[in-house]
């Protein structure tokens, strides 16, 4: 499934959130992650994340679909990342 995530959290986790959301996502912009996970995949990433964040102060916002192509993105500005730059 194609996800995109984005958090919220105290400045003193963001480094070790940081870490965690490129090691499964690709980032795109400050706090924003996207790229296709298993379910398998999705629930380690959302496991480990819930060891990093206080949830009573941080949040994490995961929206989800099938595939990529079934959202229309449009960058206005520059792009932080930009994906299509793989051989």
């Amino acid at each position: 499934m194609y996800i995109i995530l984005f958090y919220d959290i105290k400045e003193e986790r963001v480094g070790k959130m940081l870490k965690l959301c490129r090691r499964y996502l690709n980032w795109i912009q400050n706090s924003v992650f996207e790229g296709e996970l298993s379910d398998v995949k999705l629930k380690e990433l959302v496991n480990y994340a819930l060891e990093i964040i206080d949830t009573g102060y941080d949040s994490i916002i995961i929206f989800k679909t099938r595939q990529e192509k079934w959202l229309d993105k449009q960058v206005i500005g520059r792009e932080r990342n930009d994906l299509n730059n793989f051989i």
